[in-house]
């Protein structure tokens, strides 16, 4: 018996794309092993991680959660669309300067928690920004230089602005 499929359409990073999927294939798997997106990781693929958040339709979503089927017509933000034109985003800039990163593997979740966050709230407290990350697991850093990290693109952010 063959395995029926869906047509899907998706922006991702400002770019449409079409692929047929499996009704049970997840975003997370569709990003990554038909779109080549690998900026989004997998890790707990129970939604607990945060290692595969992404931005769907302007909402911090959890890749692992989120059936590709569902996506058509949608449009999808991922790490690999913070850079534009070979600039870091300031968030990426501020996580390198501030030392938020260890084996990295929380940091593509980290940084779309966190410009969803900037998005809606520019001037965070760190008690936002803890509140903005709590879904998203670290091993490594003990969080101290990821919150000092997103107060410092907050700053970075609105002087560029001005």
């Amino acid at each position: 018996m063959s395995q029926q499929t869906f047509h899907i359409r998706v922006n991702v990073n400002g770019r449409w794309y079409e692929a047929d999927v499996e009704p049970r294939m997840l975003l997370i798997d569709f990003l990554r092993d038909v779109l080549g997106f690998t900026g989004p990781h997998i890790g707990c693929d129970t939604g607990h991680c945060g290692a595969c958040t992404v931005i769907l339709d302007g909402r911090n979503v959890k890749s692992c959660m989120v059936l590709a089927v569902q996506v058509d017509g949608a449009r999808i933000l991922t790490v690999e669309g913070l850079e534009q034109d070979g600039q870091l985003h300031p968030l990426q800039e501020a996580f390198w300067e501030n030392h938020a990163l260890q084996c990295g593997y929380c940091t593509p979740g980290m940084l779309m928690s966190a410009y969803f966050l900037l998005k809606r709230n520019p001037d965070p407290t760190e008690d936002d920004i803890r509140k903005a990350i709590e879904g998203n697991l670290c091993r490594c850093t003990g969080y101290v230089n990821i919150v000092k990290a997103i107060k410092s693109a907050a700053r970075k952010m609105s002087t560029r602005k001005q």
